[in-house]
């Protein structure tokens, strides 16, 4: 019992050992799967977020070259068209702009604004903006806060393409600013840059991969890069003057499972592999315990009636093939009937347990010690003399006078020994030595318990001890 406890401990153990590994490489797949995913978000975040700071920064340094058109507005109340296209030039390749212009304007605002110039379209126009509504909103922003403002996306005015306008409100110098009602009454008019919607998206992803996908929205609206929604994608504000745009980011390169696979894969496979090792050990150890258990006394421990007969076969058989002498004893236990009576047989149980512990104790490891079956226990003894049979037998018989604890009222347990000697010379078949060994115990037994005979004569006389 307390072996087939210990193996069915030994597989669950095992069969946790397996679960641990199998589950042990899933997570360690899903962990390095999410530390590469989370890895490639935030790369791709950062690429978002860089692309965006860059768009800004180029624009923000084109505004900024705004203002030098704005100063030279400010001082010369009415510019020459080549005075203004060497602004304009100078402007345009130092800056990001398309194109500029500057803006006249009037106390209340733009209507019948006229457009000074326009480098790449050339010549002067008219045209009523502030009646515009992507135009006229911007520049009313711009004229009353005192800061740049952008139309939105749109039309570029007199060049060809999308794109977005910024004006810078230009003021008379000395002019007093601090609220909106003196902006509006110093108003001269605007210095104007528009940027590309494209040059813009180029310049905002300038740096990315080329395999890059990249949308430039105005809320809802894809103005520059593929439609509809990309998914897994990153997202990066854009700032240019007082209106944001976004900047969506998708790098197809996102990370696979196959190393999450991979790891997974073997630490399935490893799992399996010893799953099917604990099985087979498992299966082997049971055969084994099987085998023990039909060759064993499930009491004692000690081999039962069935191998002792094989184990006594097999020693006649080596005896007469070696020349060698052996021995035979049989015992069978004095007074353990009275036992039982009295005590039970759980007493009796105990009493049997600690005969066998007794045997083990005095035996040589090549020996054979066997339970025949109630209290009757039998000793091969390969490679002996009839002297040595003879010691061996009486030490047996003071071991179990000695060591066996005597219970209240039952006499006490002592063992009658019988040997029977094998060899060349005897002559002796399996048959023959058990029942010489058998009929010598059963005579210790009749001439007063507690002794050894022998069962050949012996040129000594016979050893006995009266049972006490």
């Amino acid at each position: 019992m307390a072996e087939d406890k210990g193996m069915r401990l030994r597989f669950w153990l095992g069969f946790a050992v397996v679960a641990a590994i199998a589950i042990g490489s899933v997570s360690v797949a899903l962990v390095v799967h999410a530390r590469e995913a989370d890895n490639f978000e935030q790369l791709q975040s950062g690429e978002a977020k860089r692309s965006a700071r860059q768009a800004e920064a180029m624009a923000a340094l084109s505004i900024g070259r705004l203002s030098t058109a704005a100063a030279f507005f400010r001082v010369e109340d009415d510019l020459s068209r080549h005075e203004y296209e060497e602004i304009a030039r100078s402007l345009l390749r130092s800056s990001a702009l398309s194109t500029t212009a500057l803006v006249r304007g009037k106390p209340d605002c733009c209507r019948a604004a006229q457009v000074v110039s326009e480098l790449r379209a050339g010549g002067r126009s008219s045209r009523d903006l502030d009646s515009d509504p992507r135009h006229g909103a911007a520049i009313r922003r711009a004229r009353d806060s005192g800061r740049p403002a952008a139309t939105p996306l749109g039309p570029v005015l007199i060049a060809p393409g999308q794109g977005l306008l910024v004006y810078q409100p230009v003021y008379r110098d000395g002019a007093p600013t601090a609220t909106v009602a003196q902006r509006r009454r110093a108003l001269l008019g605007f210095a104007a840059g528009s940027f590309r919607a494209d040059e813009l998206a180029a310049a905002a992803t300038a740096a990315l991969p080329d395999e890059v996908d990249v949308q430039l929205r105005q809320g809802d609206t894809t103005l520059v890069g593929p439609e509809g929604t990309l998914e897994d994608a990153s997202t990066a504000p854009i700032r240019i003057a007082d209106r944001n745009w976004l900047l969506v980011v998708r790098d197809p390169n996102r990370p696979g499972v196959s190393l999450s696979l991979l790891i997974a894969g073997i630490g399935l496979s490893l799992a399996a592999l010893l799953g099917a090792l604990v099985l087979v050990w498992s299966r082997s150890e049971r055969m084994q315990e099987l085998q023990r258990q039909a060759s064993h006394d499930p009491l004692t421990g000690l081999k039962n009636r069935r191998r002792f007969e094989e184990d006594l076969r097999t020693e006649l058989a080596r005896s007469h093939r070696d020349g060698r002498e052996g021995a035979l004893l049989m015992l069978d236990l004095d007074n353990f009937k009275r036992v039982n009576d009295t005590l039970g047989h759980p007493a009796g149980d105990r009493v049997i347990s600690e005969i066998a512990g007794v045997l083990r104790g005095r035996m040589r490891e090549t020996d054979v010690v066997a339970r025949l079956g109630g209290d009757e226990f039998a000793v091969v003894l390969p490679r002996c003399t009839v002297a040595e049979a003879r010691n061996v037998s009486e030490a047996i018989a003071t071991s179990i006078r000695e060591h066996v604890g005597r219970e209240p009222g039952v006499p006490p347990i002592t063992a009658s020994v019988g040997f029977a000697m094998f060899g060349p010379d005897a002559g002796l078949s399996f048959e023959s030595v058990l029942g010489e060994a058998d009929t010598a115990m059963y005579a210790a037994k009749e001439s007063g318990r507690d002794s050894v005979r022998s069962s050949a004569p012996e040129p000594v006389a016979q050893s006995q001890h009266p049972a006490g």
